[in-house]
């Protein structure tokens, strides 16, 4: 089974690391667990020995036949779903209990993967996700904050869970990789969709140009003294940066900017 550098592929092959991953997740024989990219399956097999259901969906059809092969048992059951599609065009809405997402996400695209999940109608409860090391880091453990970190702090609280070396994977990949979980998704993290475009509009404006001031990012949406005024009432200073500010200070700074 070879993998396709056009898709990210890089298989997981290490069982002990499956299982880890598994108990990162807190999965129990309750949890309905949606899988992204299954691959051989050796995160599946573990996922089966410990959810009540999994729904895994891997866009390579060439990888259907061995994993139709090696699971028939469990798929005749209804325990494993095999579903191939490209996860970008799946809708969380077809799932219609709580669910759990896992997965070995290609690198190239990890923060879509992440804002589509945390920005859908029907949200998982939790995702424990492998990714690129230092994405993880960037997201979990930096002391600096960035419009990644920001977006995933905004809708639940991440995690770095252990550090997985590149020899765990075939073909392996030029970086480590490490196991991140979000946990404690909201479904109500923001009162409305007006508030969320908001928050994220006032975001992406103020990360625009890293280099500048924040105030002065912000001028492209908000008048200048608006932002004084809402700088004066958070007790920023003038000189700050967006990335030394917080994620709970940042939603106070969008409603005083629209107020």
């Amino acid at each position: 089974m070879f993998a396709k550098k056009s898709l990210g592929q890089n298989f997981l092959m290490h069982a002990q690391t499956a299982q880890r991953i598994v108990q990162a997740a807190g999965i129990t024989e309750s949890s309905v667990v949606l899988e992204v990219g299954p691959g051989t399956g050796m995160l599946t097999r573990e996922l089966l020995a410990k959810a009540g259901k999994v729904i895994a969906v891997e866009a390579d059809h060439s990888l259907l036949p061995e994993l139709t092969n090696t699971f028939a048992k469990e798929i005749a059951e209804g325990k494993l779903v095999l579903i191939n599609q490209d996860i970008r065009a799946f809708k969380a809405e077809s799932l219609k209990s709580p669910y759990i997402v896992v997965a070995n996400i290609p690198y190239y695209i990890t923060g879509e993967i992440i804002r589509q999940f945390l920005t859908e109608a029907h949200k998982p409860s939790s995702m424990t996700l492998l990714v690129q090391k230092e994405v993880a880091v960037r997201i979990a453990r930096a002391t600096k904050e960035s419009l990644l970190s920001l977006s995933v702090k905004a809708f639940g609280t991440p995690k770095y869970c252990f550090t997985v070396p590149r020899g765990a994977f075939r073909p392996a990949p030029n970086v480590d990789s490490a196991v991140l979980s979000i946990e404690n998704i909201r479904a109500d993290a923001f009162s409305s969709t007006d508030e969320e475009e908001i928050f994220f509009s006032i975001l992406r404006a103020g990360f625009s140009q890293k280099r500048k001031r924040l105030a002065k990012n912000l001028e492209q949406v908000c008048a200048t003294s608006n932002i004084e005024s809402a700088f004066g009432a958070l007790r920023l200073s003038p000189n700050a940066r967006a990335e030394d500010i917080g994620e709970e200070t940042w939603r106070k700074l969008a409603h005083l900017l629209v107020s």
